[in-house]
């Protein structure tokens, strides 16, 4: 009985994504590609291609490989600040994706209507619930509210805090809940106050068909809560998006980058839009070497708060199984 409440409470989520479980997989720039989004789409799950910087000819070939993998639904997130960001939206045009993610701001009228205009679904992020309500507005179909618990690009504010601001005042749409979620206990916590699913990254890291070196796995094994702290902004007036990382070498070396990136637009050599993407590439660049080559010194380790809850690999059907269990298993007992 418990199984079946935990269907009805998101089942619209699970209607919207068109899968089973109304859990999306947060866009974790270099483990998010075919495997893992094919796995978790696979266990019933909602995977997500994180496009990051990928120029469109890569995003056409991951979303091919992704569809060789798996036949169920998933979608591809777009960050909106990309150069090529109109030609990504016709990548994902031309290869029918289902859902798009625009992450990374406010994105224009005129990206949310390409997607619309071939079928697509919209799903935008709400740090507020004004900018929500905008985006609703705007024609977004979905929205996903990140708390500051998260990994990667962070908000300052809490996801606690965040839910109550906006699930009570916004069910016009989907809204998926996202930052420090490890656990089933809190997917029913959010589901009971209004949420349609949930957005999770972190948990997922150490999937077995997780590409992400055994060096960043094992990092993520040892790790507990405190050791995934938020980078620091430089300069007041040079809003950089925190992002919260396993503290180590890298850590102190964006500071550093951040130093040169701001005297560079002070001194008239860089524009502020241009230095915001070199920022962006510092930590794509630093990701993948943590990712990729195993580097966890001196590559970023992004990580959310929950990270203390990975204490293992495991196939990816066995995690969500697990959350959906213990989700259920709470219902049961309350």
């Amino acid at each position: 009985m418990s199984a079946h409440t935990l269907a009805q409470l998101w089942q619209r989520g699970a209607e919207f994504l068109g899968c089973k479980h109304a859990i999306m997989g947060g866009a974790m720039s270099w483990v998010s590609e075919r495997n893992l989004v094919a796995a978790l789409s696979n266990a019933g799950a909602f995977g997500v291609i994180a496009a990051s910087s990928m120029p469109p000819h890569l995003l056409d070939n991951e979303i091919k490989e992704t569809k060789k993998r798996t036949q169920k639904p998933f979608g591809v997130n777009l960050i909106i600040m990309h150069p090529q960001l109109d030609e990504l939206v016709a990548v994902c045009a031309e290869n029918n994706v289902t859902h798009v993610v625009l992450a990374g701001g406010i994105p224009k009228r005129a990206t949310i209507n390409a997607i619309k205009a071939y079928g697509g679904k919209v799903i935008g992020f709400a740090p507020t619930a004004s900018i929500g309500k905008k985006l609703v507005r705007d024609g977004v179909d979905a929205l996903v509210i990140e708390g500051t618990e998260a990994g990667g690009h962070i908000g300052p504010v809490s996801t606690s805090v965040l839910a109550q601001e906006i699930l009570p005042h916004i069910s016009e749409v989907p809204v998926f809940v996202a930052g420090g979620i490890g656990r089933g206990e809190a997917i029913v916590g959010y589901l009971q106050m209004g949420a349609s699913g949930v957005q999770l990254g972190t948990r997922f890291v150490c999937a077995d068909e997780s590409i992400a070196h055994d060096n960043f796995k094992q990092i993520f094994i040892k790790s507990n809560a405190r050791d995934a702290t938020a980078s620091v902004q430089y300069h007041p007036d040079f809003a950089v998006i925190p992002v919260r990382a396993i503290q180590n070498k890298a850590t102190e070396d964006f500071t550093r980058f951040q130093k040169e990136t701001v005297e560079k637009v002070f001194s008239g050599a860089l524009e502020k839009g241009a230095a915001q993407l070199e920022i962006e590439h510092f930590w794509a660049g630093a990701l993948r070497k943590a990712v990729i080559d195993g580097d966890v010194e001196r590559g970023s380790v992004m990580a959310g708060q929950s990270v203390g809850m990975v204490q293992r690999t495991q196939p990816m059907q066995e995690i969500i199984d697990e959350l959906t269990s213990q989700a259920a298993q709470y219902l049961l007992k309350n």
